[in-house]
């Protein structure tokens, strides 16, 4: 599985790296909502396979998503460790890759997050960081790497500088861990009050770069063709509704955390849409039950996390998070009236 699994990843990142990859994913940007100052490669990269079986019982993965965004790097880097207290896992399996272990795995992060500044001087940004769902990362990255997490709507600026108020001092900000997904700002904007436009020209670096969650998403899906990565097409550019809609799903391609996703398609579904250029159709995965819990199989999901560094060639695959699911698709708000689901972590032989 593992190496099913990395050369899916490897085919992707080929492709992200291609010629053509900035003219095919031109459009991915919505209008009006591209920041300035985009770098050459995104800082972190996430690729989602679900666990699948053939016709011969074997496992295969194939990529539901993918994203040019970060995921819970600062959490998953010290989960394994807690596991390891309470399961013997074998000298030979690890969750980490290229030789990494949960030391080298946080100088890594640090070095990505941070590189050669004061922590002091970098902010991981967020919507009401202390309400998501993710704040365990949040607060595990500022224990871990010192980057404290900062709303939105704490931000002011100064010329182009950016900086927060902390016990009535200024902290200057040089670099934003960003996390904000833009969609979600859109929905939330007018109840943060009168916050700064933060996509206007900031001295700041971003890790990663705002533009990289539409560049490296769902839109990306059309173009890969891969035998581990189901067929997907744009809505707009379908010549005919296929007859067979029970063996696919239909997504909208700028939403977040499966918002949107209509999993049992009719015909009537496709024709209501008025904005087709904003959504795919892709070939179903049908997840195996192939995990054993005290009240059932679950099914499973495996997610590659790289993080790609200035001035490397490729990106670098250090670990990984796996989400278990007895619900239709994966994720907590499918799963809340089950036991034995959530997130957790894959180790493999080394």
């Amino acid at each position: 599985m593992k190496e099913k699994i990395i050369s899916a990843c490897d085919y992707i990142i080929g492709e992200i790296k291609s010629i053509d990859f900035t003219s095919k994913t031109s459009k991915a940007i919505p209008a009006g909502e591209s920041f300035p100052n985009q770098n050459s490669f995104p800082h972190c990269l996430v690729f989602d396979f679900g666990i699948c079986t053939n016709e011969n019982h074997e496992f295969y993965p194939a990529l539901i998503e993918l994203q040019g965004f970060p995921s819970l790097y600062a959490f998953q880097g010290i989960y394994p460790s807690i596991l390891e207290k309470h399961f013997q896992i074998p000298d030979n399996y690890s969750c980490f890759f290229n030789g990494l272990d949960k030391e080298s795995y946080l100088k890594a992060l640090q070095k990505l997050l941070v590189g050669n500044l004061n922590p002091d001087e970098v902010i991981l940004l967020e919507i009401r960081p202390h309400q998501q769902k993710t704040r365990i990362d949040f607060y595990m990255t500022e224990k871990l790497i010192g980057i404290k997490p900062v709303c939105i709507s704490a931000l002011k600026a100064e010329g182009r500088k950016l900086y927060y108020e902390l016990n009535g001092e200024r902290k200057y900000i040089k670099r934003i861990y960003n996390r904000v997904i833009i969609d979600e700002l859109k929905q939330e904007k007018e109840s943060l009050g009168n916050i700064i436009n933060i996509q206007q020209d900031y001295d700041v670096e971003w890790v990663p770069h705002p533009n990289w969650f539409y560049q490296i998403s769902k839109y990306l899906l059309p173009y890969l063709k891969h035998s581990y990565i189901p067929e997907t097409f744009f809505l707009s550019e379908l010549k005919n509704i296929p007859n067979d809609l029970e063996n696919y799903v239909l997504k909208p391609l700028f939403s977040f955390a499966g918002q949107g996703v209509i999993i049992d398609l009719t015909a009537e579904d496709i024709k209501k849409i008025t904005d087709k250029e904003n959504w795919i159709l892709q070939k179903k995965v049908n997840y195996a039950p192939c995990i054993e819990t005290p009240d059932g199989q679950a099914k499973a999901e495996i997610r590659m996390m790289y993080i790609w560094n200035e001035g490397e060639e490729n990106p670098l695959l250090i670990t990984n998070l796996a989400r278990l699911s007895k619900g239709k698709m994966i994720g907590t708000r499918y799963n809340k009236d089950k036991e034995w689901v959530g997130g957790s972590v894959a180790y493999f032989e080394k």
